[in-house]
């Protein structure tokens, strides 16, 4: 007997027998409505988002000088990691902070030693005047995982408080 015969004695079976398909059918429907108010559901899971934040602190360095001197050489130490996604990096007077984003299911605390380990190999290259560079792991347990910013120069505050409230609010993404 093969497979597909017993695929068609199945059938053949439930053809055959439609009251005991019936009470199967609600014996597992009911079964399902007494489960589901019991499944867990979680507003905020916990998700590890696999990056890691380079800070480093000159101060009094210029932009254009910590990102000669520092940014660059960060980025590249970290680019030759396995599974970075995506480095980016912003530099503001007297401090560079690149962000290192590693594909999903990275081990965080793996890719956190990593960077480590590539940020101290090159320290001796980084200008002896800034602080020790600062790397930690990017936290996103109990926030925001996407945040939205709304700004139109035809409405006034209140409209466009009343046009997100009353209109995108409804919108499910």
């Amino acid at each position: 007997m093969t497979i597909e015969d017993k695929h068609r004695n199945i059938s053949g079976w439930a053809i055959r027998n439609p009251v005991a398909t019936s009470v199967l059918f609600l014996l597992l429907t009911i079964a399902g409505l007494f489960a589901y108010p019991m499944l867990r559901i979680n507003n905020s899971p916990d998700i590890d988002l696999p990056a890691v934040v380079v800070s480093v602190v000159q101060s009094g360095a210029a932009p254009s000088e910590l990102e000669s001197q520092v940014t660059r050489r960060v980025e590249d130490a970290v680019s030759g990691l396995g599974d970075v996604k995506h480095i980016t990096s912003t530099i503001t007077d007297g401090s560079s902070t690149t962000v290192i984003e590693f594909a999903l299911g990275k081990n965080i605390d793996r890719a956190t030693n990593d960077v480590r380990d590539k940020i101290a190999q090159i320290r001796s290259d980084l200008p002896a005047a800034i602080r020790d560079p600062v790397i930690t792991r990017v936290e996103a347990t109990g926030g925001a995982i996407v945040t939205f910013t709304v700004a139109s120069p035809r409405m006034t505050v209140a409209e466009l408080s009343w046009f997100v409230e009353d209109t995108l609010s409804l919108i499910h993404i």
